[in-house]
């Protein structure tokens, strides 16, 4: 549709449709990160099933993303194998065969330097951070994504991709995402995409405890001078999911405000 003067006028989220026809799971999506990258796959189309452990906030989100028509809620962790062929299945019967898949998922039950982090916690933290993913991944493969073609994101971290002292072994676990991130899109390769996004702290109740009561310190550390919102996340993961990024695999891209960028003396 074009404006007078036979200039195009600047489209809009209601008239971009990426992912009409598709199906996506969204794992961790309740609410944060998660549920806004469901709201955006909603909006452009798609229907989606959103997972979580806490079925009536899972409840809830599904209703406000849009109801039945549109998204399903599957409860369990991300962990459990059963959890993950209960909700490829809720999503089959519903809306079809998955074609795109977002690994959000993450824990970080342990905050500070990497040796004083018990085992226990850093056992469940590969198993859910990685593990997880992993699993997701592989069950989508399994019913099938690579015979028609679709894309995986990973949501990883700014913490994996260098030395996060506060938040020592959730960064190793992302750095560790990122590492199968590429790993899959080779494997999976030309049929499945895999990506990743890396972001900085991001206003969620999960980032909190890293800029509570210092926000605007917080806020100085990036040239945008802001944290970051959800949705922030969320437009960069539907463009790697979308087909506008059809020549793009094995990345991961960083979404930090700046912050990463080398800074004058």
């Amino acid at each position: 549709m074009r404006g007078g003067g036979g200039t195009a006028p600047i489209a809009t989220l209601a008239d971009v449709e990426r992912f009409e026809g598709r199906t996506a799971i969204v794992t961790g999506a309740s609410r944060g990160i998660g549920r806004a990258i469901a709201a955006r796959l909603v909006a452009e189309g798609a229907r989606v099933v959103i997972t979580a452990r806490k079925e009536p906030a899972l409840a809830e989100a599904a209703e406000r993303l849009g109801g039945p028509d549109r998204v399903r809620f599957a409860p369990g962790r991300a962990d459990d194998p059963e959890a993950r062929a209960a909700a490829f299945g809720l999503a089959e019967a519903a809306f079809g065969p998955v074609d795109l898949l977002v690994n959000n998922t993450g824990i970080n039950p342990a905050y500070g330097p990497a040796l004083e982090i018990e085992e226990g916690a850093v056992r469940k933290m590969f198993e859910v951070n990685v593990l997880g993913a992993f699993g997701w991944a592989r069950e989508a493969v399994a019913r099938g994504m690579g015979e028609r073609g679709g894309a995986i994101v990973n949501v990883a971290s700014i913490a994996g991709v260098g030395a996060s002292p506060r938040i020592a072994f959730y960064g190793v676990t992302k750095a560790a995402l990122i590492s199968l991130t590429q790993q899959l899109a080779v494997e999976l390769a030309p049929r499945i995409r895999v990506n990743a996004v890396a972001p900085a702290v991001v206003r969620t109740a999960f980032a909190r405890p890293l800029y509570e009561g210092r926000e605007a310190e917080v806020a100085r550390a990036y040239p945008l001078g802001r944290l970051g919102e959800p949705e922030d996340v969320a437009g960069p993961v539907a463009f790697l999911l979308s087909d506008d990024a059809a020549w793009v695999t094995g990345r991961t891209l960083v979404i930090d405000g700046g912050g990463s960028l080398p800074m004058p003396a």
